[in-house]
């Protein structure tokens, strides 16, 4: 059975994946190793054994029961549509070796630019200084007509320097949204500040692999860039915490409330522990791995 999805991620339908527009980009460009993820290795450029000539997965609705968890996780923000149909117009990687090697080369660099505009486009939303809106709205339209540009321009782009030029309005826009919030002793949340639940230690870059967060109040709290693989914050409140580059794989967020998290992505949804308790903001799919 082959399976070719639309999946709406986030607050902008073109900045999420649509499978039926792509020629299976993610699943040739590239490259995975055989682990807990992938059951076997797959270079950079050549196709999974799963694809079929048709672009689509021969496999898709057992992708994690085979093996392939990696793929049920990976969320490209719309580069794949965006490459297919936009920056080559309709050409497929398997027309030519030119047209192929170009379109490898340019993919990673548009899903990272879209993903850039995701987090500029939350950032937008959430500030409340209308200068601070109206800046992030250019950096917008910048990275914007930099992900629409032809295959020769985008293999020039500084992804690189466009991430560190967003990166301060993107921390102050998460203050915005985040102070006030509230943290374990009931006062104002200072964002950016660590701040210890029992005896860890919470904040930005946090060492958090497994540790026992169940219930815990971290409305508010930075969590950006820590790692929280396998960690248990069963029922643990997170609104209004920001999220950007935490690495919750296996994370348990059963019965967690995320409404408000600031920069969290389907991609990390996908790949913590969930259940139907699990408390999202609307645009986020619930995953199917999830117990209803």
């Amino acid at each position: 059975m082959t399976t070719r999805t639309r999946v709406t991620l986030g607050r902008r339908e073109d900045l999420g994946a649509d499978c039926a527009n792509c020629f299976g980009l993610c699943c040739v460009a590239l490259a995975f190793t055989r682990s807990v993820d992938f059951p076997v290795d797959k270079d950079a450029g050549d196709p999974c054994g799963n694809l079929d000539a048709a672009d689509g997965c021969t496999i898709h609705p057992r992708l994690r029961v085979e093996g392939f968890r990696g793929c049920t996780v990976f969320d490209c923000s719309g580069a794949g549509q965006k490459v297919s149909r936009h920056t080559f117009a309709g050409r497929s990687w398997r027309d030519d070796t030119a047209t192929r090697d170009a379109m490898f080369a340019v993919f990673p660099v548009v899903r990272r630019l879209h993903e850039l505009l995701r987090y500029l486009d939350e950032a937008i939303t959430i500030t409340r200084d209308p200068h601070a809106a109206a800046e992030l709205t250019q950096r917008f339209d910048r990275v914007r007509d930099l992900s629409d540009a032809d295959p020769r321009t985008l293999l020039d782009v500084d992804v690189d320097a466009e991430y560190d030029a967003a990166r301060p309005l993107l921390l102050t826009a998460s203050r915005h949204a985040r102070v006030g919030a509230g943290d374990v002793r009931g006062s104002v949340a200072r964002a950016g500040d660590d701040r210890r639940v029992g005896r860890v230690r919470v904040g930005p870059g946090a060492d958090l692999l497994g540790v026992d967060l169940r219930q815990a109040d971290l409305r508010g709290a930075s969590l950006r860039g820590a790692l929280l693989i396998g960690a248990d914050l069963t029922g643990a409140d997170l609104r209004r915490c920001e999220c950007i580059g935490a690495d919750l794989r296996d994370t348990d967020l059963s019965g967690a409330d995320l409404r408000g998290a600031v920069y969290l992505t389907q991609m990390q949804v996908n790949a913590a522990r969930g259940d139907a308790r699990t408390r999202l903001d609307d645009g986020f799919q619930r995953p199917s791995h999830w117990p209803c």
